[in-house]
């Protein structure tokens, strides 16, 4: 410690700034599937298409959290919008944030228009109120109207693609503008971020699809798994290369931060680095997923090997978010000394306090699916299956 500067003896962005982009990953990638079938037309996603609509608003009502516990003064957040500065990029957060929740709120209620006008007839009571209200007043959805719905739905999943981006390679672009932080001054940071956040989102959704159908004692659709089991293994490897390339061209240039950089992976973040990320994280999931993709392998055991693979990767996104805000304030601005860092159990930024956060979105989606029907395409279909 003796070569660590007096005002770098403490780590000030802590494990809440690591939750942050991680729920905004999650919100992006789970938007690429939902626009897979809007936009693209993509069937095989048909039996996830709500969900992931749903998934991607709900965790974004959430992604906030993270940010106002590590403030002190969270009510200040509000002098970006009270008072703006369009050239500050901390700032721009709050506009691309809102911007992008208004898309998703718009087109989650465009997409179940049709079925909270329903409900709004047949219920009576708070919940009838509550879907009239939601209505809006509409009792009846003509064709036409349905039909505006529909290029609606399509134009703002159009719009959502480059805002998802934009909103979470805008975090990566944060740390990449940090010139004091050779591991974060990079230009490769905000893609790595995006590509990951794609990884942590499909995973994510694999998951949830596995497990809900599980719990509603209905066999997941075989395709799907295996489109997103396919999708999530080439997100995967695209981030993982650029992961490693960035680490091998500071290894080739070898600069003078290489050395405590180098120093930092095998000594202090060798179980997280090493062990998590990479052969946990990365390397079991590349074999699981490849297994799982193949079409003789049966539907249940691909459901386990997918479902297992999604877990690991989802910790894989997560230990490289830690690595990369954590581990990149683990060394000191003299490139001579580390700084201790432990994650306390209570408080505000604790581990108590990550466990609530990563359960709220959950919790928010168990609302939205008591008021939403997010498997009715799901069931049409399977009636009209055995109509015919």
């Amino acid at each position: 410690m003796e070569f660590v500067f007096p005002n770098d003896s403490h780590i000030p962005w802590s494990i809440m700034i690591v939750l942050y982009p991680y729920i905004t990953g999650l919100v992006a990638g789970a938007f690429v599937v939902s626009a897979l079938y809007h936009v693209f037309n993509q069937q095989v996603f048909r039996p996830v298409a709500k969900l992931a609509l749903v998934t991607a608003l709900c965790f974004c009502s959430c992604a906030t959290l993270p940010l106002l516990l590590h403030l002190h003064h969270p009510l200040r957040a509000f002098n970006i919008m009270f008072t703006p500065n369009v050239r500050s990029a901390m700032a721009g957060f709050g506009f691309i944030y809102s911007l992008y929740m208004l898309l998703l709120i718009v087109e989650v209620w465009l997409v179940f228009r049709p079925d909270i006008v329903e409900r709004a007839k047949s219920h009576t009571g708070a919940t009838g109120f509550l879907y009239r209200v939601l209505a809006l007043g509409d009792r009846e959805i003509t064709p036409g109207a349905r039909t505006l719905d529909e290029w609606f739905i399509r134009a703002l999943a159009i719009a959502g693609i480059p805002a998802a981006c934009v909103l979470h390679g805008y975090v990566g672009f944060l740390f990449g503008a940090i010139k004091a932080n050779p591991w974060w001054s990079t230009a490769l940071m905000p893609v790595i971020f995006l590509v990951s956040a794609v990884v942590s989102g499909i995973a994510a959704l694999l998951v949830l699809y596995l497990v809900l159908s599980r719990w509603r004692r209905v066999v997941p659709d075989a395709e799907c798994v295996r489109a997103l089991t396919r999708c999530l293994w080439i997100s995967l490897v695209l981030a993982v290369s650029l992961e490693l390339l960035e680490m091998i061209h500071m290894a080739y240039e070898s600069g003078a931060e290489w050395h405590v950089i180098s120093s930092l992976l095998s000594e202090k973040l060798s179980v997280s680095y090493g062990v998590i990320q990479l052969l946990l994280g990365s390397i079991c999931p590349f074999v699981l997923l490849l297994i799982a993709m193949q079409r003789r392998i049966r539907p249940a055991v691909a459901n386990i090997l997918g479902g297992t693979a999604a877990v690991l990767t989802l910790v894989q996104v997560f230990a490289m978010r830690w690595n990369v805000v954590v581990g990149g304030q683990l060394f000191s601005k003299s490139f001579r000394g580390f700084v201790e860092y432990s994650v306390p159990v209570g408080g505000r930024e604790g581990l108590v306090a990550v466990v609530i956060v990563l359960a709220l979105p959950l919790g928010v989606l168990w609302v939205a699916a008591k008021l939403l029907p997010l498997w009715q395409h799901e069931e049409s279909s399977d009636t009209e299956m055995v109509s015919s």
